[in-house]
Order: C-alpha cells, then sequence, then structure tokens
C-alpha cells in the first residue's frame, strides 16, 4: 500500500508559485518546461522530493496534483502502473500569457528514488 500524498511548493522560470500534491514514494521531481521569446527551451526544477529514498513501496497508482493559482492552472495526473514501470510522466498545459497569448508549458514527472537502504 502506498502512503498518503503530501504537500510542496515551488516556483517556476518567470516567478509563477505552484502548490504540489504528490504520492512520496513515488515523484522524485517535477521539472518545468518553457520557450523562451529567443525560441530556446528553458528547463527548471520545479519541485524536489525531501525524501532521499523509497520507505515502503509505491501504490498502484500515481497521482500528483500540480496548481498555479496566477495561471489558472489545476491539472491532477493520475496513471495505473501495477507493475511500477513507469519512470516518466510528461504533461504539456496550454497557460495563458500576460499579454493575453497562450504558451505550451510541459511539466515533466519523474520516479527514481532509491530504495531504501535498511533491511
Amino acid at each position: 500500500m502506498g502512503r498518503h500524498n503530501r504537500e510542496g511548493k515551488g516556483a517556476d522560470q518567470q516567478g509563477f508559485e505552484y502548490q504540489i500534491n504528490y504520492q512520496p514514494n513515488w515523484l522524485k521531481l517535477i521539472k518545468v518546461t518553457r520557450t523562451l521569446d529567443s525560441g530556446r527551451q528553458s528547463t527548471k526544477t520545479l519541485f524536489r522530493n525531501p525524501m532521499d529514498h523509497v520507505k515502503g513501496p509505491p501504490s498502484d497508482r500515481i497521482r500528483t496534483r500540480i496548481v498555479s493559482r496566477g495561471q489558472g492552472l489545476d491539472v491532477e495526473v493520475a496513471v495505473s502502473d501495477r507493475n511500477h514501470f513507469v519512470q516518466r510522466v510528461e504533461v504539456t498545459c496550454r497557460v495563458p500569457t500576460a499579454d493575453g497569448r497562450a504558451e505550451d508549458v510541459v511539466y515533466t514527472l519523474e520516479d527514481s528514488l532509491p530504495p531504501s537502504t535498511r533491511r
């Protein structure tokens, strides 16, 4: 059985604040990727799980919620993974910009917390 979800927070390249609801035994980090006006991409670690290793088996269902009130973003991702094969999930969201346009922002959720060293 997985552990209860935890709360975290972070900020992206443009200073938008985020609230993260995550499973501590699956999520290692979340990266946010935006395309700059120059056409280049900018990737920043939005959130890193403070745990340094897994304290038990992950749930059969991966669930992460990303909320940014400043962008009007409230996304929850849930993936069934009974055999624990999922290592990365990418979600692309179209969010409004300050000038009224919209931009695609990619959120990358990654696993790979090392197992506990306790026996």
